[in-house]
């Protein structure tokens, strides 16, 4: 009976954890809209949300922050966006957490190597998918320009996101 207990408050906790993220991720997302594009070009992003998902991935784990990192692209296209936004979100994050994931995992890199593989990713996923759904492969063009704002915005993401993790204790559910 006491191990159920202890059980269903971590869940609680952890449930209210997620809630906690999730709605850090939407407050970011909505800081970001405020920002106007770099330099005019259009998709150009901090990514501010996510250093929520890197700080996920060190503190949670990798399962813990997929799922963080999905609601957050569901609920922030259905809040700021819409399906097509969702698409190029979905490619873009999916293919960011996985490098995320390996980067981290691989141990070669360091929290902002790891934001950086993730802010490159995302930005590849975004123009496979714009070039797919427009059928225009000339879109490839603009793929320099994603790059250097990938590598700027991860390097600050890591930055901030690893000041956060430093901050941040591991979750081990006995809390």
């Amino acid at each position: 009976m006491r191990d159920r207990k202890v059980q269903e408050r971590m869940r609680g906790r952890k449930t209210a954890l997620y809630g906690l993220l999730v709605a850090l991720a939407l407050v970011l997302s909505y800081v970001e809209a405020q920002i106007p594009a770099f330099f005019m070009v259009p998709g150009m992003k901090l990514g501010l949300t996510n250093v929520v998902v890197l700080a996920a991935l060190y503190r949670l784990g990798g399962r813990d922050a997929l799922i963080l990192n999905l609601v957050r692209i569901v609920l922030v296209a259905f809040t700021f966006g819409n399906l097509f936004s969702m698409l190029y979100s979905l490619a873009g994050g999916i293919l960011s957490f996985l490098a995320m994931a390996a980067g981290k995992k691989s141990g070669k890199f360091s929290i902002v190597g790891v934001s950086v593989l993730g802010g490159v990713a995302h930005n590849i996923g975004q123009i496979l998918v714009a070039m797919a759904v427009l059928e225009n492969r000339n879109l490839a063009w603009y793929l320099p320009f994603l790059l250097a704002s990938g590598l700027g915005a991860g390097v600050l993401v890591g930055v901030v996101g690893g000041q956060l993790v430093k901050r941040l204790p591991a979750w081990d559910g006995a809390r």
